[in-house]
């Protein structure tokens, strides 16, 4: 299965305690959700897509069960960086020039990247920080660039740094959700599962609290 590359931590708990109790296997591939939505109309095998947005899935009806859509979690923004005390409460550190790059996932192909995008916009600094942005294909790979320090700080999703109840290292500001689009994540049964049962039951485990039990501890809401 596909899975945009912010679910990655939830998935993987998820699917171990899936085949736990089920006895299926499930094979995870994370990425970017444009990437797969490339992929996927490019005959890739996967049997079901966890996206990023709701968009993606939408623009699949061609290569999808019908009426299998559904919106699997809810995700939230972070200005984060892994220098303690460098991102303020407010994000007023974006106004600084205290640093010399901020990281966003390529906004074409990750909709966390769209997001980060959309508030820079809404803040009035797209073209102050122009110059400053560096991207990431993926979220994770954005991830990566401000955990080595390649980007002092940058947005990412607020699932990879939080842990129980807590931005689990550096610093971080939590995008108020007024100022980029709801980042509403869809799963969507693809053609090529339809006759999966596992496919079909992992879909279904999804949806109940076991499973919203893990997302909700990194963050996601419903």
């Amino acid at each position: 299965m596909a899975v945009a590359a912010n679910f990655a931590a939830p998935m993987q708990m998820i699917a171990t305690r899936f085949e736990q109790v089920s006895g299926h296997k499930v094979s995870l591939s994370f990425g970017a959700t444009g990437k797969f939505f490339a992929q996927i109309k490019n005959a890739a095998p996967f049997d079901i897509l966890l996206a990023a947005d709701q968009a993606t899935p939408s623009r699949l009806s061609d290569y999808a069960v019908p009426g299998s859509q559904f919106t699997y979690a809810v995700g939230s923004l972070v200005l984060w960086s892994a220098i303690p005390d460098l991102v303020d409460a407010q994000g007023a550190v974006l106004k600084s020039g205290r640093f010399t790059h901020v990281a966003i996932a390529a906004p074409e192909q990750a909709p966390y990247g769209a997001a980060a995008v959309q508030t820079l916009q809404a803040l009035g600094l797209a073209e102050l920080l122009k110059t400053k942005l560096v991207q990431g294909e993926s979220i994770g790979q954005t991830y990566a660039f401000i955990a080595t320090g390649n980007a002092e700080l940058g947005f990412v999703a607020l699932s990879q740094v939080w842990e129980n109840g807590k931005i689990k290292s550096g610093s971080a500001w939590l995008v108020p959700e007024n100022l980029h689009a709801p980042l509403r994540q869809d799963a969507v049964l693809l053609l090529h599962g339809k006759d999966n049962r596992a496919a079909l039951a992992l879909l279904a485990y999804l949806k109940t609290h076991a499973a919203q039990s893990v997302m909700r501890n990194y963050g996601y809401h419903f």
